[in-house]
């Protein structure tokens, strides 16, 4: 009697016979998947996390260090700064000035809102979106720039600072300031007034839009200076977006017959 070939056994069939256990005398089901595989794919998932968060680690180390002793990532809110700054730049901002080197006239500098400023803007009113971001300005993944403002520096401390007919002068010499927006005054209303030891003196560049240390100020100097102690650092360039990469220039020759007092 003959079998049709569909329905008869085949000897080799691997389907029809258990694989025995390496080392064993035991037999795998169809489809069972060895231990010792098991625990070689854990062990491989668990080593894989452990790296991915010690590589996190390191970047948020390395991100925080940074941020607290080289420079620190920030964004651009307003138009005060236009069109050495556009609204949305991220800049990057040198902390070695003025920790480690001495501050210039035409600086741009970052720096605390002063509290003669008046507070500064209040934060986001959703909790959560508030401590996450504040988590990650604090370590450096995000820009800062909600409690700062950026601002060109116009006098040092002993500096006499003075806008007389729409002309603006430091220790006597008129500034041509080349860096100011078209269209821009350089001051709108006549004042005069010496900065404040440990204090600068601070005015944007597009001065029609522009509310610094004129407009903080109560004429003496003192209210719109700004502390030396509340300076984050010195912008140095443009990182973003790519179109507008570029190192921003403090413009020296602006100020260079300004005599030192």
């Amino acid at each position: 009697m003959t079998h049709d070939s569909a329905d008869a056994a085949t000897p080799n069939d691997p389907a029809d016979h258990a694989t025995p256990k390496e080392g064993t005398g035991d037999a795998y089901a169809p489809g069972e998947v060895p231990s010792s595989q098991e625990e070689g794919s854990k062990k491989r998932r668990g080593s894989a996390i452990r790296e991915f968060v010690v590589i996190a680690a390191i970047a948020l180390t390395l991100s925080f260090l940074v941020k607290t002793f080289i420079a620190q990532p920030f964004y651009i809110p307003s138009q005060s700064m236009e069109n050495t700054l556009d609204v949305g730049d991220r800049i990057v901002v040198s902390k070695f000035t003025p920790q480690h080197s001495d501050l210039h006239r035409g600086d741009v500098v970052v720096f605390s809102q002063p509290a003669s400023w008046g507070p500064p803007p209040p934060p986001s009113s959703n909790p959560v979106k508030r401590v996450a971001k504040e988590t990650l300005t604090f370590i450096g993944v995000l820009p800062g720039g909600a409690q700062h403002v950026v601002k060109r520096l116009i006098g040092l401390p002993g500096d006499r600072v003075e806008c007389k007919q729409q002309k603006l002068s430091v220790n006597g010499a008129t500034l041509n300031e080349t860096y100011l927006k078209a269209g821009s005054l350089p001051c709108d209303r006549d004042f005069a007034i010496t900065v404040p030891k440990g204090k600068i003196w601070v005015m944007g560049d597009n001065r029609n839009f522009s509310f610094d240390s004129r407009g903080h100020d109560d004429g003496t100097g003192t209210k719109g200076s700004v502390p030396e102690s509340d300076i984050t650092g010195q912008v140095v360039a443009v990182a973003w977006p790519v179109s507008r990469f570029q190192s921003v220039d403090a413009h020296p020759e602006v100020f260079a017959k300004v005599p030192n007092k």
